[in-house]
């Protein structure tokens, strides 16, 4: 009762099998027909094959005794070409079948991938500040690679060996029917223990995720090189390797008692099967005593019976992997399931020139999902057309975040944002994000060529174009780049053969000379002369007007010196806008900014 309930239940949720295969089908077609097409042959092979030993074996009892032995040999002649035939046939399928699934591999493996990585560039940035999401992620890297191919394997599996069952079972039929019942009987126990067994296995794993994950980031950072001065400097190797070490024994011991519950139960349901089998062998075995059987009656049950068990055996196994495949599909989909909510509208419009009215914040909040601090609180300020405005306030004041609000990175939890009067949220996502040049403080080094790091601000153009070129003279990167070996050509970064290593100020000009390529109408730098030397941040300020043309632009900056060149200056506290005006305002008011702006310049007395 139980088996038929646990039977039932699967079918019922093979469901998820069914996308996953669509998935495999359209990542190589024409390998899965030749597949499927290898599959009949190979589960049709041995019954011809047994059947033909049989009637050689016939041959030889029967005719031994009254016919020379040339007229035997002719007579299984015919008989043993076809066996060599059925054997070499069956050699060639084989290395077929391993081409074809080895090709097959390759191509959903890859599709999985970039299927993944779609994925991974459609959903919200908020995702990736959420813990929850990268147990997620990494549940899905460890499953889209392969478990596709395992379902089309077991997949492969269960058919071939269904038809190779059906047709021994067939044979057995004709011996006594209680055979194949107690055939099948045998195999419940095993079944029933591979299915508890998958779904432990599919519980540990999603229990032990998060472990998994921080002995994956220990390893990180004992291997890495983001953190191999300091983990030198400060002697953490040790610390880090125990730590490690000691979440890897959590992980052995959980896993070595769920191996142990599954040897154990094995054991036990395979001794039962075995007592199953042997009494169905006494049975021929004594019909062949009694001289019911002929000999080769005898070997053709016997192949029978024997390529029958394990015909069997092998489709509950694919089966039950097929039930451990439906199982972790879950952490597949589960994935591939989530869905953005930062998304372009149905019917959007495109950004309009902010030339007319510019950007407008109105009482524009926001607080970070899973926390209930708001980093912005009633935000209204307006940055006019070809305006420069400058954001000034301590770390987490909210400067960061009301950038990535502009960028519809995030869409804010009360108010909104406007682009020439109309809501960011009533924009195509794309186009507003191309009228945007963004330096964050945070920004990314590309372990690619000199000439591909600034391309990469607007992959429009050309690699090859001028104004690539023409972006670094405008962010002082172009000296910098002239002296390496190769010149754009260079790779940057050593993680790559051949690659040049920049200082922090040098890559820092990389990433505006990025910025300054994009055609955009709005230019927003986050810190971006934080580790410049001062001769090449002045220099860069000194004409910056001519840089941004005529270009919106925001600047971030702790180093006060340089915003006083801003045609307004917002200081901002707690989320809060508490102060706005030029630097010669604010100084006059003798609050935050001027109290600020005297500490700092009395370092430089």
């Amino acid at each position: 009762m139980q088996f038929g309930k646990t039977v039932v239940s699967f079918f019922k949720k093979t469901q998820r099998l069914v996308p996953a295969l669509r998935l495999v089908w359209r990542s190589s077609p024409g390998w899965t027909m030749a597949k499927l097409s290898l599959l009949v042959v190979q589960g049709l092979r041995p019954l011809l094959q047994i059947y033909l030993i049989k009637l050689v074996v016939d041959i030889v009892t029967t005719e031994s005794e009254i016919t020379a032995s040339l007229d035997l040999l002719n007579q299984s002649k015919p008989l043993l070409i076809g066996l060599a035939v059925v054997l070499l046939f069956g050699m060639i399928a084989n290395a077929l079948s391993e081409l074809v699934t080895t090709a097959q591999a390759q191509k959903v493996s890859d599709y999985m991938r970039s299927i993944l990585h779609a994925k991974s560039i459609e959903i919200d940035l908020s995702y990736y500040e959420n813990p929850r999401y990268h147990d997620t992620l990494q549940r899905a890297q460890k499953e889209a690679t392969y478990r596709p191919n395992q379902i089309l394997k077991r997949l492969a599996l269960v058919v071939e060996n269904g038809i190779l069952l059906v047709a021994m079972m067939g044979l057995l039929l004709t011996l006594h029917w209680g055979i194949t019942g107690t055939l099948l009987v045998a195999i419940i126990p095993t079944v029933l223990m591979r299915l508890r067994y998958t779904r432990k296995l599919y519980n540990w794993q999603r229990t032990w995720t998060p472990v998994e994950r921080k002995s994956m980031y220990l390893s990180w950072l004992l291997t890495g090189d983001q953190f191999a001065k300091e983990i030198r400097l400060f002697g953490l190797g040790d610390l880090f390797s125990q730590r490690f070490d000691d979440l890897r024994s959590q992980l052995y011991r959980a896993k070595l008692k769920l191996m142990t519950w599954r040897s154990l139960s094995f054991l036990a349901a395979n001794m039962v099967t075995g007592v199953m089998i042997g009494a169905i062998y006494g049975f021929i075995l004594y019909q062949a005593l009694q001289g019911v059987l002929k000999l080769g009656d005898l070997v053709l049950y016997h192949q029978a019976l024997q390529r029958g068990q394990s015909g069997l055996k092998s489709f509950m196994a694919g089966l039950s992997g097929l039930h451990e495949d439906n199982l972790f599909l879950t952490n597949l989909y589960e994935f591939l399931d989530l869905r953005p909510q930062i998304v372009t509208p149905a019917q959007p419009k495109f950004c309009p020139s902010t030339k007319e009215q510019g950007i407008t914040f109105e009482n524009v909040s926001f607080q970070y999902e899973g926390t209930s601090r708001q980093a912005l609180k009633d935000l209204s300020f307006s940055i006019k057309p070809g305006e420069t405005i400058a954001l000034v306030g301590e770390n987490g004041s909210g400067k960061t975040t009301l950038i990535k609000l502009l960028c519809r990175l995030y869409d804010p939890t009360g108010g909104r944002i406007t682009f020439n009067g109309i809501d960011l949220r009533d924009l195509d996502v794309d186009h507003l994000r191309q009228q945007i040049s963004v330096v964050f403080q945070d920004y990314a080094k590309y372990h690619l060529s000199a000439q591909d790091n600034i391309w990469l601000g607007d992959v429009q153009l050309s690699p090859q174009d001028g104004q690539v070129i023409a972006a670094a003279k405008k962010a002082g990167a172009h000296e910098v780049i002239s002296q390496l070996p190769d010149g754009y050509d260079t790779m940057l970064g050593k993680l790559f053969h051949g690659g040049e290593e920049l200082s922090i100020g040098q890559w820092q000009k990389v990433a505006l000379a990025r910025a300054f390529l994009r055609q955009s109408q709005v230019i927003v730098l986050d810190e971006p002369t934080s580790a410049m030397d001062p001769k090449a941040e002045y220099e860069l300020f000194t004409k910056f007007r001519e840089l941004i043309q005529d270009q919106s632009a925001i600047l971030i900056t702790h180093r006060l010196s340089t915003v006083k060149m801003a045609d307004r200056i917002y200081v901002m506290d707690k989320g809060r806008l508490i102060e706005n005006g030029t630097h010669q305002e604010l100084m006059a008011c003798q609050g935050t900014y001027a109290h600020l702006f005297e500490t700092q310049a009395k370092n430089y007395l």
